[in-house]
C-alpha cells in the first residue's frame, strides 16, 4: 500500500509542478520585473534580467526584447527565435524570478497606505485588507478606484456597504497592475 501512496504522491506533485509552469508561463510580463534567462548548454547564456520601466530588456545575441504585453511563453519564444542565428535548435528556459511590476496602491483612509505586489490578482476587497482595513474616517460609499489606459484614465465607483451586504457584486472588480484605489 505504501508504493502505491509513494506513486500517487510523485503525481500531485509533477501535476502540481506543471500547473505552477502553466500560470508562470501565461503570466504577462511587467516593468519591474526579473527574469532568469538560461539557454541548455550554454552557461554564459544564463542570467538574470530585470525588465526596464519601458518595458524591455536586453540579453546577449538576442539584442533589445519588448516585454509589453507578453506572457514568459511569448518572450521564451523570441529569444529562442532569435538564438537561432547564432546557435541551432537553442533550449531556451525563462522563469520569472521576482515580480515587482505587479503593483496595486491604496491610498486614503486605510491603515497602512502604500504600493502593494499582487500576485497574480487581488479585487478591490482584498486590497482594502491588503491596506489594513479603513479608518473611522473613511467615506465608504465614496470609494473609487483609478485605471489608467495610456494618456487615458478612468474612476470606478465601489460602494464598500453595498458589497458586505452581498449586493453589487459586480463593483469588487479585480484590480490590474497600476490601479490606484482611492479611499476618501
Amino acid at each position: 500500500m505504501s508504493r502505491v501512496v509513494r506513486i500517487f504522491g510523485l503525481l500531485l506533485a509533477v501535476l502540481g509542478m506543471h500547473t505552477a509552469y502553466a500560470q508562470q508561463a501565461s503570466y504577462i510580463v511587467k516593468p519591474g520585473d526579473t527574469l532568469e534567462i538560461s539557454v541548455w548548454k550554454e552557461p554564459d547564456l544564463q542570467r538574470q534580467v530585470l525588465v526596464r520601466p519601458d518595458g524591455a530588456f536586453s540579453f546577449p545575441l538576442v539584442g533589445e526584447v519588448d516585454a509589453r504585453g507578453k506572457t514568459v511563453a511569448d518572450l521564451n519564444k523570441v529569444v529562442a527565435d532569435r538564438l537561432t542565428k547564432y546557435i541551432s535548435g537553442a533550449v531556451v528556459t525563462i522563469s520569472v524570478q521576482e515580480i515587482k511590476g505587479n503593483k496595486i496602491f491604496v491610498l486614503g483612509q486605510v491603515n497602512k497606505p502604500g504600493e502593494f505586489i499582487v500576485n497574480p490578482s487581488v479585487n478591490i476587497m482584498q486590497a482594502l485588507s491588503m491596506a489594513g482595513g479603513m479608518t473611522a474616517f473613511a467615506a465608504t460609499n465614496d470609494i473609487i478606484v483609478l485605471r489608467g489606459q495610456g494618456k487615458d484614465q478612468t474612476a470606478m465607483a465601489f460602494r464598500y456597504p453595498e458589497v458586505v451586504r452581498g449586493r453589487r457584486l459586480d463593483t469588487n472588480i479585480e484590480l490590474i497592475a497600476g490601479d490606484i484605489v482611492v479611499v476618501p
